[in-house]
C-alpha cells in the first residue's frame, strides 16, 4: 500500500524535534511533509515584513537542521516533501523584497531541502493575472522564477512542484495559477524536456481545488504521472480551513463537500505510486493539545483508508 504522511507544523519543534517526529512514527505515519514556510509566515510577506531566519549561512542552516534531520532518521521518517515559504512574489512590495524571496529564501529552501535529501519541494505560483491581465502573463512570471531555480534542482536532484492555487478577489474566491491541468502538463514537459531532467513536477491540493470547484478525477488524469505529491485536506468550499477529509458536507444525509471518489478514481487511474501526504496542521491546535496523537493516528488511518481504497475497489 501507498505510505502516508503529513506536515510537520504544530507537530516538530526547533526545540525537540526528536519528540514530534516519535509521535509521528507512533501516530503511523512513515513520511512527512517538512513545513519550510512556518520559518518565514506569509501572514508577515503580505504586510511587507521578513524576518531573518533566511539570512543564515548554509553551514548556519544546516546546523540548524541537523537535530531535524537526526530525529528523522533516528525514527525512519523519510522527509518526503517540503513547501517553500509563500509567497514567492508579493504584489505591491518594493523590488527588494521580491529579489529576496527569489534570490535568498528560494536558494536556501533549496539548500535545506538538499541538506534533508528530500526529493520535491512545493512552490506557490504568482497571483498576478489580475495585475497582468492575463493568466498567460502570470505564468510568464512564475516561469522565470522556477527558471532561476532550475540549476540548483537538476545539479541537487530535486524535483519542483507547482500547486493548483485559489485567489481572493473582492470577497469571490476565484481560480488561481495552475488551475487548468491541461496548461500544466504541456508546461511541466516543455520544462522537462528543456532542462532533459524532471526538474518540474505537480502538486495537486484537494483542498484548493474544491474552493473552486475542480473536477478532481478529470484533472488528475490529465496530469497523470506529472502528479508528484499531494496535499491532502478538507473544507467547507468556502474557506481554505485544511480540516480532516470527511469533515464538511452539502446536506444532512452526509453528501460529503469534496469530491473523494473523484480523487481517489483520479489515483487509480495514473497509477499514483506516491505518498499520501495531508496538510491538517490547524486540525491539531482546534483539538485540546493532549489529543494530539489521538488526531494524529486518525489522521493515518484515513490515509490508510484511501490507500486501502487505491488497492482495491472499496470507496
Amino acid at each position: 500500500m501507498l505510505e502516508t504522511g503529513v506536515q510537520t507544523k504544530n507537530i516538530i519543534s526547533d526545540e525537540n524535534p526528536l519528540e514530534g517526529f516519535e509521535m509521528l512514527k507512533r501516530a503511523g505515519f512513515t513520511c512527512c511533509d517538512f513545513s519550510l514556510n512556518a520559518y518565514l509566515k506569509n501572514t508577515f510577506l503580505y504586510q511587507f515584513e521578513v524576518n531573518s531566519f533566511f539570512d543564515q549561512t548554509e553551514k548556519e542552516l544546516r546546523e540548524f537542521f541537523a537535530p531535524h534531520r537526526e530525529a528523522a532518521q533516528k525514527t525512519g521518517i523519510r522527509i518526503h516533501q517540503m513547501h517553500m515559504p509563500y509567497p514567492n512574489y508579493v504584489p505591491g512590495a518594493q523590488d527588494g523584497l521580491n529579489d529576496y524571496l527569489k534570490n535568498v529564501v528560494a536558494v536556501k529552501s533549496m539548500e535545506i531541502c538538499a541538506f534533508f535529501e528530500c526529493p520535491y519541494i512545493v512552490i506557490h505560483g504568482f497571483k498576478l493575472a489580475h495585475y497582468l491581465g492575463t493568466e498567460e502573463a502570470e505564468w510568464r512570471e512564475t516561469l522565470a522564477f522556477i527558471e532561476s531555480l532550475v540549476p540548483m534542482a537538476k545539479e541537487l536532484g530535486i524535483t519542483v512542484c507547482i500547486e493548483n492555487l485559489y485567489n481572493g478577489i473582492g470577497n469571490h474566491i476565484v481560480e488561481g495559477p495552475c488551475c487548468d491541468a491541461a496548461k500544466a502538463a504541456a508546461r511541466i514537459d516543455a520544462a522537462n524536456k528543456k532542462y532533459d531532467a524532471e526538474v518540474l513536477g505537480f502538486c495537486f491540493d484537494t483542498g484548493h481545488a474544491n474552493l473552486i470547484g475542480l473536477d478532481f478525477e478529470k484533472f488528475i488524469t490529465i496530469l497523470g504521472n506529472r502528479l508528484k505529491v499531494l496535499h491532502i485536506h478538507d473544507n467547507d468550499g468556502i474557506s481554505d480551513l485544511h480540516q480532516l477529509p470527511f469533515t464538511f458536507t452539502r446536506s444532512r444525509e452526509n453528501f460529503t463537500s469534496t469530491d473523494w471518489k473523484g480523487f481517489i478514481k483520479g489515483l487509480k487511474q495514473i497509477g499514483f505510486d506516491g505518498v499520501l501526504s495531508f496538510e491538517t496542521a490547524p486540525v491539531l491546535t482546534a483539538f485540546p493539545d493532549v489529543m494530539k496523537l489521538d488526531v494524529l493516528e486518525f489522521i493515518a488511518k484515513t490515509g490508510k483508508y484511501f490507500a486501502e481504497a487505491l488497492d482495491t475497489k472499496k470507496i
